[in-house]
Formats: C-alpha cells, sequence, structure tokens
C-alpha cells in the first residue's frame, strides 16, 4: 500500500487549510525562535525538530493541535499546562481556543536545555 506520506514539514503544512496552515506556520516559527539550532524532520510522520536527538514533535487533528514535547517538557510545566488535555508525553491545544505559543517557545527552551545537558554528560562518560 502507497501512501503520500509528507516528505517534509512544508508539504505537512500544504496539506491543511488555509487557517490550519496558519496555526500550523507560527507553531514552526515559534519552535525555530526558541531553537535555532534544531533541525527540522519528519518523524512519525508529523513535524519534528531535532536537536542531539527529538527535540519535539506537533501535528493537527480535527480539533486541535497535537504537541509531544516528550514528558520531562510537560512535567516541568505541569501547572501553566494543566488546562489541555494530554497524556503522557503529549499535550492538545483545542482549535476553538488561542494557540499558547509563548508556552511552547517556553516548553522547546527548556526541551533544548535538557537535550544539550544530556548529550553534554554523555560526552563526559566517553
Amino acid at each position: 500500500m502507497k501512501t503520500n506520506a509528507p516528505k517534509n514539514i512544508d508539504d505537512y503544512i500544504a496539506g491543511f487549510p488555509k487557517d490550519i496552515q496558519a496555526i500550523l506556520k507560527k507553531i514552526r516559527t515559534t519552535i525555530r525562535k526558541a531553537a535555532p539550532e534544531a533541525e527540522e524532520a519528519m518523524s512519525y510522520q508529523m513535524p519534528t525538530f531535532k536537536l542531539k536527538g527529538n527535540l519535539v514533535h506537533f501535528a493537527a487533528f480535527k480539533n486541535h493541535i497535537g504537541f509531544y514535547p516528550a514528558p520531562t517538557g510537560i512535567e516541568k510545566f505541569k501547572k501553566e499546562l494543566a488546562i489541555y488535555q494530554g497524556g503522557k508525553g503529549t499535550l492538545q491545544f483545542p482549535l476553538d481556543q488561542p494557540i499558547p505559543y509563548d508556552l511552547i517557545s517556553k516548553v522547546v527552551k527548556f526541551r533544548v536545555k535538557e537535550n544539550l545537558a544530556k548529550a553534554a554528560a554523555k560526552g563526559k562518560k566517553k
């Protein structure tokens, strides 16, 4: 079975209606500003940012934007994120509410520090 999985983030965003594209582009820009060294990729058919490993993923769904900053990214900002549904490593930002771009930025910056610290710690062990 051949699927038309998007090859990159531009392809992914282009597959959505204009209003959703605008949100996805703004999330992408928010992540880029918070993690300028991160590389863009597609992982699990979702836009992904990588920096010494996976940093965050995001994806659009029928009624929400999924944001996946790993469990540590959610744990660190538990109070601020409590109003959003989600699971262990996932958050759902409802499309009928404002997207919390500032919070996305904070979580991404935290994940950058975390990944760089982990990578530095691994480097010392060698």
